[in-house]
């Protein structure tokens, strides 16, 4: 038995890894990991020393999904208005990274697609199995892999239930890294440097940005653009970023 947090968290050069620490039951969701990771990303958001996110998954996988013994023990796997896992309906606004290893079904490819980027260890299995017990993939998985990949590929994840590989899900766009089987949070970890690297208002401002313009219309996309783009490029790290290039040297940033 594991005896230790359901979740960990780790800080290192302005990142934070955040560990679903539950392998003997193969990282499933229950109300400790939900309250436990919903908290890690309060920290992620309020922290001003750190720039970005990694979730792993200790053990063999990353998750298996919701802890169904749990869940019919009254458990509840959502936490406050991040919902599933203390993460899916309301991710951080800072990047968070998924690094997988092992498999990554249900609820557990459901976490990977609340992430902003998935770094995966080769032959990694991911998949949205639900209909297979008779459910819906509701914590994401129905209506986020379509807006990640073909309408088509993610219509045959969702009514099979079959998984793919992490080779094949990288070939569709939905892993962007696949890294040497074991490798994955390394990989994970060398992606966040080079994303930590950057300007923190920048950052948040950029990820904003993508995620919202999804529902953005042509008539008021600029608009909608730039009441996120311009505080950040009037921002004093934006000055700094200009003219530490002009110097030639390395910026200074200070997150306002």
């Amino acid at each position: 038995m594991n005896d230790q947090p359901a979740v960990l968290t780790e800080r290192r050069d302005g990142v934070l890894i955040v560990t679903l620490n539950r392998p003997d039951q193969r990282n499933a969701i229950n109300a400790a990991v939900a309250e436990g990771v919903g908290r890690a990303m309060e920290t992620l958001d309020e922290d001003a020393d750190l720039r970005v996110g990694i979730i792993f998954g200790a053990g063999k996988g990353f998750s298996a999904g919701m802890d169904l013994k749990a869940f019919v023990r009254g458990e509840s796997p959502y936490w406050g208005e991040r919902g599933f896992a203390g993460l899916c309906q309301q991710p951080p606004v800072k990047p968070l990274i998924a690094a997988v290893e092992g498999f990554a079904l249900a609820g557990g490819l459901e976490i990977a697609l609340a992430c902003d980027l998935i770094v995966a260890g080769a032959g990694a299995r991911l998949g949205i199995p639900e209909v297979k017990r008779g459910l819906v993939a509701g914590a994401g998985g129905v209506v986020r892999l379509p807006r990640r990949i073909p309408f088509h590929v993610a219509m045959e994840l969702a009514l099979t239930g079959d998984p793919i590989d992490a080779e094949h899900a990288a070939a569709i766009g939905l892993v962007n890294h696949v890294a040497p089987a074991g490798g994955a949070l390394d990989a994970a970890l060398e992606l966040a440097g080079r994303i930590s690297a950057n300007a923190p208002l920048a950052l948040i401002g950029s990820k904003r940005a993508i995620v919202e313009q999804q529902d953005w219309s042509l008539d008021e996309l600029w608009d909608r653009q730039n009441a996120i783009v311009g505080p950040v490029n009037g921002s004093e790290d934006a000055r700094e970023g200009a003219t530490a290039f002009a110097e030639k040297r390395p910026p200074v940033w200070k997150g306002r």
